[in-house]
């Protein structure tokens, strides 16, 4: 199944708009629903917030969060998801945040973690993804981004 192209039928069928952040994902998740046609019609903003000051500067995601629980946690991804909403009142927010290896992994938070939030106004939905520590960088990124297109469709319909 093309996740992309369902999620553009549903959000048009729906007359919904959509946003996505992404860290670990780095703009994939906004490349895969950018690439069906006539997805202008219902995609606001998609940002790669990389960085843990973008996150804080531009989402509002708490400095507090960041510092306890850090920028892969439950709590970091819901707070992205939120701060796009304040932002875009999309009415789908969808963030990333994860480590994609094959560096950066400790024993708390291994290469293969993400977190990702769909966030809308009425409810909101927190996943935790952990895939295999010895997928390439690439090839995670790209797992990571299927994972969280599949929970949006099942999300929207």
């Amino acid at each position: 199944m093309n996740f992309e192209e369902e999620i553009g039928k549903i959000l048009t069928e729906k007359h919904l708009t959509i946003s996505t952040t992404e860290s670990c994902t780095g703009g994939l998740l906004s490349s895969k629903l950018t690439d069906v046609s006539g997805s202008s019609s219902y995609i606001t903003l998609n940002l790669v917030t990389y960085a843990n000051d973008a996150k804080n500067k531009m989402l509002g995601v708490k400095k507090d969060t960041l510092d306890t629980k850090g920028a892969v946690s439950e709590e970091c991804s819901y707070e992205m998801a939120k701060g796009l909403y304040e932002l875009t009142h999309s009415d789908i927010c969808v963030s990333t945040t994860g480590i994609a290896g094959p560096t950066g992994g400790t024993k708390d938070k291994a290469v293969g973690l993400m977190y990702s939030t769909i966030f809308t106004p009425k409810k909101y939905k927190i996943y935790k993804i952990i895939l295999s520590s010895d997928i390439p960088r690439i090839e995670m990124k790209e797992k990571f981004t299927q994972e969280v297109l599949k929970n949006i469709y099942e999300f929207v319909k």
